[in-house]
């Protein structure tokens, strides 16, 4: 996923910040004394909805509630060469598209600050056991996406200056958050 100019606070396109998107009746929840960085608690709390039908959600007064900015994004496919394989082990292929992201030569870091996550694959960097636990069926979740904080100030999420990380479990339409 690649940050693609600004976007609209309350548009459908796929973005960072800005107003969510819910169905007609949802209710923006508050947590008082929420455990931040614990998947299943309220301040990491993953919705999910059908596109259909989906409206801004009206945004609470006080609060910390929304991003200065709201960015845009992209998807740009990557495919990882084999032979950039290192002494017969795997490359994280997050790791490696997004320290190849438009980097020009002679240029240290390229566009890495571009990168705003990944969508399917597998979790760079994070522990086996982290891997959160459905709370209905009490089977691990499927790994969905990562997310970066964000190229600046403005459009920078609080994780922590780590990676978030989105599970899902299908069959029970359960999300989870966390960072690592």
């Amino acid at each position: 996923m690649i940050y693609d100019g600004t976007a609209p606070a309350d548009s459908d396109v796929p973005r960072t910040g800005g107003v969510p998107l819910a169905p007609a009746g949802f209710t923006w929840r508050m947590c008082g004394a929420c455990e931040f960085w614990d998947a299943p608690s309220g301040a990491n709390r993953v919705y999910l909805f059908p596109r259909e039908e989906l409206r801004p959600v009206a945004v609470p007064e006080t609060g910390v509630t929304l991003l200065p900015a709201t960015s845009a994004i992209r998807h740009h496919v990557v495919t990882l060469d084999p032979e950039d394989d290192d002494e017969g082990l795997t490359p994280d292929a997050y790791d490696a598209a997004r320290s190849g992201w438009k980097r020009e030569p002679g240029e240290r870091f390229g566009k890495q600050r571009e990168v705003l996550g990944s969508l399917g694959g597998s979790p760079s960097c994070l522990e086996e056991d982290s891997v959160p636990i459905c709370p209905s069926c009490t089977g691990p979740m499927e790994f969905a996406a990562h997310l970066e904080e964000g190229i600046t100030r403005q459009t920078a999420m609080n994780l922590g200056g780590q990676l978030g990380y989105v599970f899902l479990c299908r069959a029970c339409r359960e999300g989870a958050f966390l960072t690592d």
